[in-house]
Parts: C-alpha cells; sequence; structure tokens
C-alpha cells in the first residue's frame, strides 16, 4: 500500500525516532484552547476528523539549541497533522490549531485529495503574560494530483531536518518557512532554489507577496473593465491592468 500524502510529507522532514509522539489530540483540547467563538466551536466539532501530535522536535532529539530573546521563546517545534472533513473551513480551523499549541507548530493538514503545510511565527502577547500570537501564518498546498509535480518534489527532497541550516530551533523554523514561500515562487518560475541567505530570504518574500498582491489587483481591474460601460474608463482600465502585467513580469524576474 502506497504511503498517504500526509505520511510523504512527513517522511520528508526525515524526524529523529527519539522526537516522534503519535498521540491522538482531542477535540476537547482545540475546543478549550483554541476556540474563541461559539462558531469556531462548531467548526471545530463538525470539521475536524483527528487531530494528531506527530513528533516534539527538542534540542535532546535533534541537537538544534533552543532559542529565545525578548520577543519569541522556542524551546522545542510541535509537528501535527490534521484531518479534516470534505466542508470543513480549512483556512480558520488550520489557524485555530496553530492558536491552541504553546509551541511554533509544522502542520500537515488532509482534506479531500489535496495536503496543506503551513506555518507561523509566535511572539510574546504584550498585553497577556504568558501568552503567544501568531507573527503571520505562511500555507501552501501539495499532491493535489496522482503524482508529484518537480516543485512538489524539490520541496520534499529539501525538507529534511538535517538538510536545513540550523543555528537554532528559530532558524530552523525559519527555513521551512523560507521553503514554503520558494515552492509557492517555483510555481510560478519554474524553478526550486532556496535562498542561501536570510537576506535573499526575505527578499523573496517580499517580491512573492508583491507578486500575490498585483495578480489580485489585476483580476479585480478586469473584473471592472468587464462591466464598465463607459469607453473612456474602460480603456483607462485597460491602460492600468497593462502597467501592472509589466510589473508582474518585472517582479517575477526577481522570484
Amino acid at each position: 500500500m502506497s504511503e498517504t500524502p500526509v505520511a510523504q510529507v512527513i517522511a520528508a522532514l526525515a524526524i529523529p525516532p527519539d522526537a516522534l509522539i503519535e498521540q491522538r489530540v482531542p477535540k476537547k483540547f482545540l475546543l478549550e484552547q483554541g476556540a474563541p467563538t461559539s462558531g469556531d466551536k462548531r467548526q471545530i466539532q463538525d470539521g475536524v476528523e483527528e487531530l494528531m501530535w506527530v513528533a516534539a522536535l527538542k534540542p535532546t532529539n535533534i541537537g538544534v539549541p533552543d532559542y529565545s530573546d525578548a520577543v519569541r521563546e522556542y524551546l522545542e517545534i510541535a509537528i501535527l497533522s490534521l484531518t479534516l472533513r470534505q466542508k470543513a473551513k480549512a483556512p480558520r480551523l488550520v489557524e485555530l490549531v496553530h492558536r491552541a499549541i504553546p509551541y511554533p507548530v509544522v502542520l500537515v493538514t488532509a482534506q479531500d485529495n489535496g495536503v496543506h503545510v503551513s506555518l507561523a511565527h509566535k511572539r510574546f502577547s504584550q498585553g497577556e503574560a504568558g501568552k503567544f500570537v501568531l507573527d503571520e501564518l505562511r500555507a501552501t498546498t501539495l499532491l493535489e494530483q496522482p503524482t508529484p509535480t518537480p516543485q512538489e518534489l524539490a520541496f520534499l527532497t529539501n525538507a529534511a531536518i538535517a538538510k536545513l541550516k540550523a543555528e537554532n530551533l528559530y532558524t530552523l523554523y525559519q527555513a521551512w518557512i523560507d521553503r514554503v514561500v520558494t515552492l509557492d515562487a517555483a510555481r510560478i518560475t519554474g524553478n526550486f532554489q532556496p535562498p542561501d541567505t536570510a537576506e535573499k530570504a526575505t527578499t523573496q518574500r517580499t517580491n512573492l507577496d508583491a507578486y500575490d498582491r498585483i495578480k489580485r489587483d489585476i483580476a479585480m481591474l478586469r473584473s471592472q473593465a468587464e462591466n464598465e460601460n463607459q469607453l473612456a474608463r474602460r480603456v483607462e482600465l485597460n491602460l492600468t491592468i497593462r502597467k501592472l502585467e509589466a510589473e508582474l513580469a518585472e517582479t517575477t524576474t526577481h522570484l
């Protein structure tokens, strides 16, 4: 029997046996820790099939030091898998899981035939002592097709803990985020090339975010142009679209 897509992604991380936990997380935990509203509670009850705590990466089992400063404290990284029912609202449930776990999380989520990998840095809450807030959640989709794309294969090949530059748990976690960004960029350029410096990683994230923003702006303007009755306004919109398309092409060269 072939591996499930979730198992493929987790296997690609090459987790040391000593770090494995493989324990089911009860829905009660999510309801108590990750559901601030009654609507969230309903989504957890109706949408979550299973949440597994796959592994806990610590200095003692992966040989990577912990990290702490005035902003954040990374004593371990949690690897979890989430199985959602078909009609579940994945984005919100993924966010709730990241909020509920008191460690930075690598979350592998299965829904229908696709797998989503998400990560989010955490920092100390300024308003509540002992609490954490999410910095920014990054996610990408994998293995929707019967066979992985070349870019997805490159991502999986480059995801192993031992292959990542890791001075500490923070930089290890950042390296996974950088590879998620690189995969999304590679889907545009066709070339999977992880950045080899923090500066290059920041530049790639900035350019990818700009690319996504320009694409959204173009789509919005095209919709407006299609529904515009005044010729002069339609011409103006099309000129703006052309300028944005040129900007998009330039941004693509920097991905």
